[in-house]
């Protein structure tokens, strides 16, 4: 090989000190912007009845709306580089109060709340542009000290601004408004964030969200002490999806706190109940029968015979065995879990778990009706129902995950309500308790939307609610429940929040 010639290294020494400058150029430009949007891109408002700060921060796209102390909203309402953040810092408490009280001013108020909040965002957006522009080329005369170097600041700034903006406009998402993720105390969660119900029988979301908002969280100040949970306007039916609850108190504290705030109509538990199946372990379920609503359960691998009979003694439970029930007018299957494995080294294998998941198929399809909800404990039991029923429950593996079948089938697999139960202890890090509020059409018993509920393991009080809204689907033609086939259409997977590291275990 030649070796390259002086008058080529120069070149590319030349070509490498050139792109070196630009590297420098542009990391002080991101800098000074950087510093710029944290120190001036935030404008004092009056929203409606309260007193806000508006502000653009450099964390990643969507809205974020701070209402404290009673949590926070994130809305993934559009992408880029810069998040929207909205703080409550002041409410008028007779407008508040007035607005409670009076829902014919409501309407109103929406509109009024609207235009503060657009020229707020308005005067924030060029305030954050002027801001990084600004500080991007100020840091560059400081920097760099160079007499051009302010002018390619400016332009490389104005071209990053116009960009972001671009970004935004382009991915902008209204509707994501109806789809919140709330964080903070698990009793201000359902005032805070409104019905799903109403949110998902709206054309306009939001307009709706925006309504709903504003006077959950009038009605939230205006009454701070008792904060009345908010209204089932159309009567749709909300069952919450609870498994492997473990034997953790806690568990059964976060299932009895929900039945109350969130006003559910059953709660339908995919099995493990307790831990090793022992009898000392079986004194804690006599908690199910004082939760006022039906208890609908399905055996899991770690609930012994005792278990179970135990829990059908309860008055308001039903255990479901290649049976039926039916809550609040909704028809649910269920079938148990064939193993009892305590001992992690004990294992029959998945071909068991498929046949009980065939024999349930084969029962929901001799049915009279299709049932809506189909419960099993382990997800292997799942691929025989898809296309017989629309919605499965599981549990077993403590990872929360919602996926689509093939057939069209949703299969909702739960964490652990119980964080794993004491077992949790063993782990570096508390696993998180988890729950799913589940709202149905009472008429088709469709499921409409889902609330996943994400509450810090041991030691920890915060929750995190994950509102997801189901887009109606179009049957299809096969052999599904009922002898007519009808089963929703493909969807996407639907991503559930992150959780922390699962401590050791047992097997399930």
């Amino acid at each position: 090989m030649t070796e390259p010639t002086t008058a080529t290294r120069a070149d590319l020494h030349a070509v490498a000190r050139e792109v070196g400058r630009w590297v420098v150029r542009l990391a002080v430009v991101l800098a000074g912007a950087w510093l710029g949007i944290l120190l001036l891109g935030r404008v004092s408002a009056p929203i409606g009845p309260f007193d806000a700060t508006v502000a653009f921060r450099p964390f990643g796209g969507g809205a974020a709306l701070d209402i404290p102390p009673l949590g926070a909203l994130q809305v993934d309402a559009y992408d880029g580089p810069l998040r929207l953040e909205i703080q409550l810092s002041r409410v008028d408490e007779i407008r508040a109060t007035q607005l409670a009280t009076d829902p014919t001013r409501l309407d109103g108020v929406v509109d009024q709340v609207s235009a503060d909040l657009r020229n707020a965002v308005e005067r924030v957006a060029w305030l954050t542009a002027l801001a990084a522009v600004g500080g991007a080329t100020a840091t560059s005369l400081l920097v760099l000290r160079r007499r051009r170097e302010p002018l390619i600041a400016l332009g490389l700034s104005t071209a990053l601004v116009a960009t972001t903006g671009g970004v935004a406009a382009a991915t902008w998402r209204p509707a994501a408004l109806s789809q919140p993720t709330y964080t903070g105390l698990l009793v201000n969660a359902n005032n805070l964030i409104g019905s799903a119900q109403d949110i998902v029988a709206r054309f306009d979301a939001y307009r709706a969200s925006l309504e709903d908002l504003v006077a959950n969280v009038s009605t939230l100040y205006s009454t701070l002490s008792t904060l009345p949970p908010t209204g089932d306007a159309d009567g749709s039916v909300a069952l919450l999806h609870v498994s492997d609850v473990h034997l953790n108190p806690a568990g059964f504290d976060l299932v009895q706190q929900v039945v109350t705030q969130f006003d559910v109509d059953g709660v339908l538990d995919t099995g493990d109940l307790t831990d090793w199946g022992s009898q000392p372990e079986n004194a804690l379920v006599s908690r199910v029968g004082t939760l006022g609503v039906p208890y609908v359960f399905t055996r899991g691998n770690h609930d012994s015979t005792v278990t179970v009979q135990l829990v059908a003694a309860q008055p308001n439970a039903t255990v479901l065995d290649d049976s039926a029930v039916t809550v609040a007018g909704i028809e649910v299957v269920g079938t148990p879990d064939p193993r009892f494995t305590p001992d992690p080294d004990a294992d029959d294998g998945p071909e068991s778990l498929e046949e009980t998941g065939a024999g349930l198929a084969a029962f929901a399809r001799a049915l009279p009706e299709p049932p809506a909800i189909a419960m099993v404990h382990d997800p292997e039991q799942a691929p025989p129902l898809d296309g017989v029923v629309p919605l499965v429950l599981a549990g077993h593996t403590h990872e929360r995950e919602v996926t689509r079948l093939d057939g069209g089938t949703l299969l909702m697999v739960q964490g652990s309500t119980g964080g794993a139960g004491l077992r949790a202890l063993q782990g570096e890090f508390p696993e998180p308790l988890t729950c799913t509020v589940l709202y149905l059409d009472p008429g088709t018993g469709a499921l409409t939307a889902y609330d996943q509920i994400t509450l810090g393991g041991l030691g920890r009080t915060e929750v995190t609610i994950d509102r997801q809204l189901v887009a109606p689907t179009v049957p299809t033609g096969g052999d599904g429940a009922g002898g007519d086939g009808a089963v929703p259409g493909p969807a996407p997977t639907v991503p559930a929040p992150a959780a922390p590291p699962a401590p050791a275990s047992p097997t399930g």
